[in-house]
């Protein structure tokens, strides 16, 4: 496995392709300082103008920072973002990338993750993202089934598919870090069935029994199981109905991430599929609320148009 050192050279290097020139923003909250650190002390190498701007602990995920931290991002050419919680559906991120900022999110990274999952080989990653993200592209109608009992419908009709390839090479690119995935969100109001989280969801980690939700029209209706369905209702009710609404639906493709109870890198896991909850502006969509939750399931199969994408957790294409 490699050296921490090395993974981080491998994200300044490979994954941003940082230019001594540009203003390298690292932007991190209290419990990831540690981390961020080590960020910093490599970027030195990379940048003549590093800067470590340190936060009060992120509270849930996409918690907008400050105004003057929005205003700092967008005056960057490069931003890392190592926080406790994502804020990668924030205004300020969007806002950062608009005026052409290349950011990386990297929330609640460990070394252990990130030694793991950013080791410099990322061709394989590229190719099945964007091969994936094409044909959710250009699909119409989908099916996800799971041997837990998800069976879930919702359509795609002209809703662009994403690759989340880790390469930020070129002006207002964002990933996630570790990367891979392809995702789309889909037309607002268009899911309908039963969604069973057999995974993992974030705040909650791997779950010891697998979480039912009902959906129709889009959101999530009804919430049953043990402890853990109540951990994700509470999680939810600050936001209201909004909070439930299906936003994304995403697979993994990166054959180094490893299922850990880490949302981050779980959702990465070859083969898993997970939904979004909540905000989905990043897709396209227009509901804008500070949260957005990913809940992973294992072994699913993917219909997009009659032809299968995925089968009990194979990718056929």
């Amino acid at each position: 496995m490699p050296s921490l050192r090395y993974s981080i050279r491998s994200v300044y290097q490979d994954c941003i392709r940082v230019r001594h020139h540009e203003r390298l923003l690292i932007l991190c909250d209290a419990p990831m300082q540690d981390l961020a650190l080590k960020f910093f002390t490599v970027s030195e190498t990379f940048s003549r103008f590093p800067s470590l701007h340190m936060m009060s602990e992120i509270r849930h995920a996409n918690e907008e920072p400050d105004r003057s931290v929005a205003l700092l991002m967008r005056s960057q050419d490069v931003i890392l973002i190592i926080t406790s919680h994502s804020l990668s559906h924030t205004k300020a991120r969007r806002n950062a990338s608009r005026q052409g900022a290349r950011i990386v999110s990297l929330p609640g990274i460990t070394a252990d993750i990130l030694c793991r999952t950013l080791n410099g080989h990322y061709k394989q990653i590229l190719h099945r993202s964007r091969k994936l993200a094409d044909i959710l592209t250009i699909g119409r109608s989908a099916k996800l089934t799971s041997p837990a009992g998800t069976a879930l419908t919702f359509s795609i009709v002209r809703q662009p598919g994403h690759a989340d390839t880790g390469m930020v090479h070129e002006p207002g690119r964002f990933s996630n870090l570790p990367a891979g995935e392809a995702c789309v969100g889909p037309v607002h109001g268009s899911a309908d069935g039963k969604l069973v989280i057999d995974g993992s969801f974030p705040g909650v980690g791997k779950l010891g029994q697998p979480v039912e939700m009902r959906v129709k029209d889009g959101y999530v209706v009804r919430i049953t199981g043990d402890g853990e369905a109540e951990q994700i209702r509470a999680q939810l009710k600050p936001f209201g109905r909004a909070a439930r609404n299906i936003a994304e639906i995403g697979i993994g493709t990166s054959p180094s991430a490893k299922f850990t109870g880490c949302t981050l890198e779980d959702e990465k896991v070859l083969g898993t599929m997970h939904i979004g909850l909540g905000n989905n502006v990043s897709f396209e969509g227009k509901v804008d609320v500070p949260c957005h939750l990913d809940a992973v399931i294992h072994k699913p199969t993917l219909i997009i148009d009659d032809r299968v994408i995925i089968k009990d957790g194979d990718i056929q294409v």
